[in-house]
């Protein structure tokens, strides 16, 4: 199971944890950040965002800003 919203595709990003020492910044390690992903029961009756029309009236992992949208 890929760690991907199912209706806007977002994916996962690479930081940098950049720590200071002594005045100056030293890119000391890398962090990988993960949408928050929930899982949703799309309703049939959905009409925004743009995406949805293949998961009407199924459960997919979307991120919580596509949940908002769907609520609205």
């Amino acid at each position: 199971m890929a760690k991907k919203c199912a209706i806007c595709e977002k994916t996962s990003t690479v930081n940098w944890k950049l720590k200071k020492l002594r005045g100056k910044y030293n890119p000391t390690k890398k962090v990988r950040k993960y949408p928050n992903l929930q899982w949703v029961l799309v309703p049939i009756s959905a009409k925004s965002p743009k995406g949805i029309k293949p998961f009407k009236g199924k459960r997919v992992l979307a991120c919580t800003k596509c949940i908002k949208a769907l609520s609205k």
